[in-house]
């Protein structure tokens, strides 16, 4: 006698004996097919990536578990009759067990404890692209990554070829990719090749987290070979090789373990030679939403009301390289571009902003002068206009005069504080009053490094330190320091996340003031002093006060607000004569 479930086909022959149970053979192996690559993925690929970067391995799996339970669960009680029912849990166990492998992919990825190169990828389409790659990659011995030049309209269609191995610019290829390589696993935003002073030795430095320190394994290289790898990568951005003295700046697009990366390759004659500083991804290294930045929620506040009021010159202060076209850009978001004439200035403008008008400053071309441009951007009516720099004070008088009781402008002004952003601004105008009376605001910021959350290590600080930074014993039981090892197995390793560095990435500290017409009349009456009592009425923090609040919150270390917040002092040479990070990225 037959009899067929619902989910398989199932025969009872009666005998004499025991009842005889048969079983369709190819329905448990479709399930496996799909249950089992399922779980090699669990276990050999997710679980051990969860325990490398310290994410909740537990919770995780104990996720994978109930999904794999739910997706046979759905499978087997699936309550449809007949064959069609086998089909239709099949389905519905195929999308669980996909959707729990990109819910960990999508999360994981987004967690900051996880590089980037480490990132799950799960683009089947890329898959064909990633073992072709892989193949030429074994072919060409140790080259490793895809190279694209850009053609006329600025697309990276040119790859750039592998030379044969054992031939001097297959070394050369494999030299220039053990700098960039190297500068990736340190997660460097900038590369500079150049000469160090020393007859016949070139240094290669990395800015990481916005410090600056030697390429692994010293830094330094023979002159011949540095000219080589700078060579090699200027030809890659599209550049004039044999021109070794103008500034010359292009782009290239690398490949590396699926990854892609526009670098900015810019190349100069300085004393001793050439240098050639390749800032990697220029643009993501810009743009930044304003509630990113790392303002406080006063601060925040404020911002947003000198920006509604839409009128004036706003001073936008950093120190050099400290995140001034940042700041700028993200100040340009909180205006809409759509409805409103927005435009910059630039000298070198480091990303492209939708619905903004970018006016680019040409020092090469004769007879031009910056102050003339601003001139002319200024006459044409616009509503916010963002000047990137004051380089004379012909620029500042040109600000000065234009209609701004229907202009919004913001000028970047080098300043670390902003009493120094007003004094700087006020001796670039000349005219104390008519630059006290366009004042509508001032916002300045510098980076501050933030603690590795994988390793930053907390402590109960001593009741010497509390009190030098102003704060209450009884009120801050814990602070953090920077780690840089973890435990595996009580073992100490270098973390992974920071690489033993302790810290991983960069945020804002900021002051943020409005100035309404009392603050104006102090300005104009030379009255600074007035100016920092009527500032600190306002409980606005200052920079430093904001770099504190970033050590309560366990952001950053009371070491880095130190180091970041003391007097300025004078550094010492570096190896490498430093390129100016194009536009201060943050």
């Amino acid at each position: 006698m037959a009899h067929q479930t619902d989910q398989l086909t199932v025969l009872t022959l009666a005998s004499s004996g025991s009842p005889l149970f048969l079983v369709s053979f190819w329905k448990p192996v479709i399930i496996l097919l799909v249950f089992v690559p399922w779980a090699w993925v669990i276990t050999k690929v997710y679980d051990k990536h969860a325990a490398r970067f310290f994410l909740p391995r537990r919770q995780w799996n104990l996720g994978h578990l109930i999904a794999g339970t739910l997706a046979l669960g759905v499978l087997l009680a699936m309550p449809i009759r007949g064959e069609l029912s086998f089909w239709i849990g099949l389905l519905a166990m195929i999308a669980i067990l996909a959707a729990d492998l990109v819910i960990y992919a999508v999360v994981a990825n987004k967690d900051e404890r996880v590089p980037e190169r480490f990132h799950i990828k799960l683009n089947m389409a890329s898959l064909g692209d990633s073992k072709a790659s892989k193949a030429a990659a074994k072919a060409q011995a140790k080259v490793q990554l895809v190279v694209r030049s850009p053609d006329e309209k600025g697309k990276f269609t040119r790859t750039v070829p592998a030379p044969q191995p054992e031939t001097p610019e297959f070394e050369v290829r494999v030299a220039s990719e053990e700098v960039y390589t190297k500068a990736m696993l340190a997660r460097a935003a900038q590369i500079d090749i150049g000469p160090t002073g020393k007859e016949g030795v070139y240094g290669v430095a990395l800015l990481v987290d916005g410090v600056r320190q030697a390429l692994e394994g010293g830094g330094t290289m023979p002159a011949a070979q540095a000219v080589k790898i700078m060579d090699f990568w200027k030809a890659a951005a599209g550049l004039d090789v044999s021109d070794r003295r103008r500034r010359l700046q292009g782009n290239v697009q690398i490949e590396l373990a699926g990854g892609k990366k526009v670098v900015r390759v810019t190349s100069l004659g300085v004393q001793g030679g050439m240098r050639v500083s390749m800032l990697i991804d220029p643009e993501g290294s810009v743009l930044r939403k304003p509630t990113d930045l790392g303002l406080l929620e006063v601060q925040q506040a404020e911002l947003k009301a000198i920006a509604e009021e839409a009128k004036g010159v706003v001073l936008v202060g950093t120190p050099p390289d400290g995140g001034r076209t940042t700041i700028g850009y993200s100040l340009l978001q909180l205006h809409d571009a759509y409805t409103m004439n927005v435009q910059t200035l630039e000298s070198d403008a480091q990303a492209s902003l939708e619905g903004v008008r970018v006016n680019k400053f040409e020092p090469e071309k004769e007879g031009a002068e910056f102050s003339t441009l601003v001139r002319s951007v200024l006459r044409r009516d616009p509503q916010v206009v963002l000047v990137a720099e004051v380089p004379d004070a012909a620029t500042a008088k040109e600000i000065n005069k234009a209609d701004l009781e229907r202009t919004r402008v913001y000028v970047g002004v080098k300043a670390d504080s902003a009493s120094a952003a007003i004094e700087s601004w006020l001796k670039s105008v000349g005219e104390v009053k008519t630059g006290a009376n366009a004042l509508h605001g001032v916002i300045v910021g510098k980076l501050i490094r933030k603690l590795c959350p994988n390793c930053k290590a907390a402590y109960p600080p001593p009741a010497d330190m509390l009190k030098k930074l102003g704060l209450p014993a009884d009120k801050v039981k814990q602070l953090f320091k920077k780690g840089g090892q973890v435990l595996v197995k009580n073992k100490p390793e270098i973390c992974p996340m920071c690489q033993g560095g302790g810290y991983f990435g960069q945020e804002g500290i900021f002051e943020v003031f409005a100035i309404g017409p009392d603050e104006r009349a102090m300005v104009a009456a030379g009255d600074l002093n007035g100016l920092r009592a009527a500032m600190r009425k306002k409980q606005q923090p200052t920079i430093q006060q904001a770099a504190i609040r970033k050590a309560i919150d366990g952001v950053t270390s009371v070491e880095e607000v130190m180091r970041v917040t003391a007097p300025a002092a004078s550094p010492a040479a570096p190896a490498v004569a430093a390129a100016k990070p194009a536009g201060g990225a943050a």
